[in-house]
């Protein structure tokens, strides 16, 4: 969220300082599996529902998706095919918003129509919510 003067939030200056320090690493020949380390690193990081979702989508895209390589992204879980983040976690605590979002990226396969939603909130997960990010995940990756 900006600030009142129309500045950056201090969650977004940190998101920004953390892909500016993944784009420097990348340039660096980061490794696959150092890309993994940074992912559940972060998802470690992470408290309460927060970890839980993260956790939750790190082993679905593991068992549906395992195609896709972990990384982090603005500072935020996320999995990417052929270097483009395709989904994403976004935690509730990173932006003091009140829900997680399981996000989507362009290169998803979610198109329905001339209009798909690329956003999901995620408060915890349930046995149904799990149900439904296995069927996104699964149709995002085609």
């Amino acid at each position: 969220m900006a600030k009142k003067d129309g500045g950056f939030s201090e969650a977004e200056r940190k998101a920004m300082k953390e892909r500016a320090a993944e784009l420097r690493a990348e340039k660096g020949g980061k490794k696959k599996a150092d890309n993994l380390q940074a992912l559940l690193d972060k998802v470690a990081e992470l408290e309460g529902p927060d970890q839980e979702i993260a956790a939750a989508v790190h082993t679905i895209v593991s068992e549906v998706a395992p195609d896709l390589a972990a990384r982090t992204w603005y500072g935020m879980p996320a999995w990417e095919r052929d270097g483009a983040v395709l989904v994403f976690v976004q935690p509730a605590g990173a932006f003091g918003t009140r829900y997680s979002t399981l996000g989507f990226n362009d290169n998803a396969a979610l198109d329905d129509g001339d209009l798909w939603a690329t956003g999901f909130a995620v408060t915890k997960v349930t046995p149904a919510v799990r149900k439904k990010m296995v069927e996104l995940i699964t149709k995002a990756t085609g």
